[in-house]
């Protein structure tokens, strides 16, 4: 909502009307956000929010168990539609906690009703968090992004690291866009018969027991073909360390203030997601690209060890690949039970989007964030 204009005001029983799945509202202070299209986004949930709709949720905002980050809070003003009707009964209430929490404070001195009102509304914190203006915005949303953002220079890493809900379109050709996008469901569809393929292939060639390991050149071990499964095992370990590596060192890079190709390459390679985490269209890696990292994967492998081994290890890593997307698409539009592996992966994520930009680089596990010390911290209250 535009803050040059009058909020809508709401009377309670409107609220408490919007109390469901297909509407949700919730309340901050007098503050009204219709949360309905965050719901399957929630970390904890959709359960959590319905639980909490048409209520005032400013202690959960705060925690425990969970204190909000602020790009949490600037994010929800993205859902404010209007303002509870004053003359309502929760309003009355709300200022008579103002004035509770004045007098405990020691807080002796007359001030009016409207006074009191307003000084909440100057000292919210969710206040302080201004709604996103996506028409004053360091960039023109009406335009194609990638050729802008090169021009931000030391502002780009601030601004790209506070999300928005709103989807991004990089480029004006519309070839090109079209080719920044994929449905999560083509990733299985292109790689999953590579993988299968494949895996029958080296099983079978293994299974022929002609395969040996040169370890000199006279002596050599026999490979049989139960091994497949430790060597695809050891593709996927090998694939989680490729994957926390790209994501660390290539997605999350600083680039230099000045160089604006380096700026808008890190916004098209990752930038983008953080800008834009929940554009459905760009949660998963696109085949052509995906194909780059797939190639250069198999021929280091086929360059270290023999065609079968090789082969047989380099299956692992494209199923371990496969997997990753997938857990990747989850961990942004699922909606894992509480206290599963799932939640608490889910949880951990989008704190890496919200709040530890630094830390938390595993997708799949958090397995290689605790040897290279970029483990999200659990909060301390």
């Amino acid at each position: 909502m535009s803050t040059s204009t009058s909020p809508r005001v709401f009377t309670e029983t409107e609220v408490a009307r919007n109390c469901t799945k297909d509407s949700c509202w919730v309340l901050l202070g007098t503050r009204i956000y219709d949360v309905t299209a965050f719901l399957r986004m929630h970390p904890g949930g959709e359960a959590l929010i319905l639980r909490r709709s048409g209520k005032d949720v400013s202690q959960e905002m705060e925690g425990p168990p969970h204190r909000h980050s602020e790009n949490a809070r600037r994010w929800m003003e993205q859902y404010y539609i209007g303002e509870l009707d004053g003359d309502s009964a929760e309003t009355q209430t709300l200022r008579e906690r103002k004035k509770t929490s004045e007098k405990t404070e020691g807080k002796t001195a007359e001030k009016t009703t409207e006074e009191k009102l307003k000084e909440e509304d100057e000292n919210s914190p969710y206040n302080r968090c201004s709604s996103v203006d996506l028409d004053k915005d360091l960039v023109d949303w009406r335009k194609p992004l990638a050729w802008q953002v090169g021009h931000l220079g030391e502002k780009y890493d601030a601004w790209v690291h506070q999300p928005v809900d709103r989807p991004i379109r990089l480029f004006g050709n519309s070839f090109l866009e079209a080719s920044t996008k994929t449905s999560w469901y083509w990733v299985p569809v292109v790689w999953l018969p590579i993988v299968f393929y494949l895996s029958w292939y080296c099983y079978t060639m293994l299974a022929k027991g002609t395969t040996r390991m040169f370890l000199t050149s006279d002596i050599s071990i026999p490979i049989h073909k139960y091994i497949f499964p430790l060597l695809f095992l050891t593709g996927w370990f090998l694939w989680s360390f490729i994957e926390y590596c790209i994501h660390r060192f290539v997605f999350h890079m600083k680039p230099p203030s000045h160089n604006y190709y380096l700026i808008m390459l890190h916004f098209l390679l990752h930038g983008q997601h953080h800008k834009s985490p929940f554009d459905g269209s760009r949660l998963v890696f696109p085949p052509g690209l995906a194909s780059l990292v797939v190639g250069s994967f198999y021929a280091i492998l086929r360059t270290t060890l023999p065609e079968i081994l090789g082969m047989s290890v380099f299956v692992g890593g494209l199923c371990g690949y496969v997997v990753y997307d997938m857990i990747h698409y989850y961990l942004h539009y699922g909606s894992p039970k509480k206290g599963s592996y799932m939640y608490g992966l889910k949880a951990y994520h989008v704190k890496h989007h919200f709040e530890h930009q630094r830390a938390g680089f595993g997708i799949t596990s958090t397995f290689w964030d605790h040897p290279f010390n970029t483990v999200i911290p659990d909060e301390k209250f």
